[in-house]
């Protein structure tokens, strides 16, 4: 990050000058650190959409043009040449791992798979209906009870063990999420194996039966592994902005990431892709194939879920990788589902239609990896846990760089009061 040229703001008749701020990739804001201190004064910017509240060296994003890139790769070379561990290794540390580094990351999630065996009893005190969302928050959260050497609410000593938290988090999210749905369905609690790989265990753990254990296609392996890589970070979006908040407070990983789960159960955040499936279904209920919803979607009558974002003004760079990996899983597994025949024909509609097509309105990640999870048997309920799996690898980074930094303040936004002003208690014998 460097300084520039300055602003001058004038309020109040006195001029101020603002540090003008660029980033590494032209990237530019002005800096209001000092603004209330200086003027008395603060900026409003409901929603923080015009604030930069941190800088950040892990993801860049450029939505006009359609940029994603982890710490400098381009998302496109890393879908096409690493997997969902190697990229959540660079995410974390910043550089691609040599093969030591990689095989010692990778060991670490394997050794760490197993959760505590007093954590299962956890389970059992929840209503088998709980929301797969609600119990990994809760989970989350608790790992800091099963193992306080790794969080400590002290920032110097949890990064002195910030391998192995990182590792233990990564890795056992995926076994709590397979628990989680086996115990709501009745059904055994399948143990990690140590000789698969990240995504093939995770399957395991979801599918597999005592007497039957799962087999895991590549093609399977190769689209669950995609899904998780382009989710592992997007800058501040809602969830990683709430994480590095609570990490502001002195809060170990645990505690942030969980903070990060219940943000990320918003359905305006991480509930896109359920909503998707949703639109496909109720579509298919009413007896249309897709096209009576594209002209009353075209009226203003419905909205088409999964299609445009609000950061990418163009297309969204990991819809366009992860489409091709849907159509060949697809196409792979011989599926013949009425669902994702609807869902070909919107996306046709919406590449070959005008009105589609003059707005932006493209399918993106969301429209994908739903219909994939799908696919895969991933129930609907779980979509959403599936995307914090693949975003843990950002807030992970995104708590280190917060935890590690000496200068980092607590967060704490100001606010415009417009409230009643000030007026005198009234007894509760005089009140009308």
């Amino acid at each position: 990050m460097t300084f520039a040229r300055n602003a001058t703001l004038e309020i109040f008749g006195q001029r101020h000058e603002l540090p003008f701020v660029v980033g590494t990739e032209g990237e530019t804001a002005f800096d209001i650190t000092r603004l209330r201190e200086q003027t008395g004064a603060i900026t409003f910017d409901d929603g923080y959409g015009n604030t930069g509240s941190c800088s950040s060296a892990i993801t860049y994003i450029e939505g006009e043009q359609g940029i994603l890139r982890y710490r400098g790769y381009p998302i496109e070379q890393l879908a096409e040449h690493s997997d969902f561990v190697e990229t959540a290794y660079l995410v974390i540390y910043g550089e691609l791992p040599t093969a030591a580094q990689r095989a010692n990351f990778s060991a670490l999630l394997t050794e760490n798979a197993a959760i505590h065996e007093r954590m299962v009893y956890l389970f059992e005190s929840y209503p088998r209906d709980a929301h797969p969302m609600a119990l990994l928050g809760a989970m989350v959260n608790a790992l800091a009870c099963y193992y306080p050497h790794l969080a400590t609410n002290n920032h110097n000593r949890d990064i002195t063990n910030f391998d192995d938290a990182a590792t233990t988090l990564i890795s056992k999210v995926r076994t709590i999420t397979a628990m989680a749905y086996r115990m709501s369905r009745g059904l055994p609690v399948i143990y990690p194996k140590r000789s698969l790989k990240y995504c093939e265990n995770f399957l395991h753990m979801m599918f597999s039966e005592p007497y039957d254990l799962y087999q895991c296609s590549p093609e399977v392996a190769r689209a669950l592994n995609l899904i998780l890589l382009l989710h592992a970070d997007h800058e501040q979006n809602c969830s990683t902005a709430t994480v590095r908040m609570v990490a502001s407070s002195g809060a170990n990983l645990f505690a942030s990431a969980a903070a990060g789960v219940c943000a990320l159960w918003g359905p305006f955040h991480g509930g896109a892709n359920q909503a998707v499936i949703e639109m496909l279904q109720a579509i298919h209920d009413s007896g249309d194939d897709g096209t009576r919803f594209i002209a009353e979607a075209k009226d203003g009558n419905r909205r088409l879920m999964g299609f445009g974002h609000r950061i990418y003004k163009n297309y969204d760079p990991r819809a366009k990788i992860i489409g091709k990996t849907c159509e060949s899983l697809l196409r792979t597994l011989g599926l013949n589902d009425p669902l994702l025949d609807i869902a070909r024909n919107l996306e046709q509609a919406a590449r070959n239609d005008a009105y589609f097509v003059e707005r932006r309105l493209y399918p993106n990640v969301d429209f994908y990896s739903g219909i994939i999870m799908r696919a895969i048997g991933i129930p609907l309920n779980m979509f959403t846990v599936m995307f914090a799996i693949g975003r843990m690898p950002g807030w992970v980074a995104n708590w280190r760089e917060v935890a590690s930094n000496p200068r980092t303040r607590i967060y704490r936004p100001r606010q415009i009061y417009i409230g009643p002003a000030q007026r005198d208690y009234i007894p509760v014998g005089q009140r009308r």
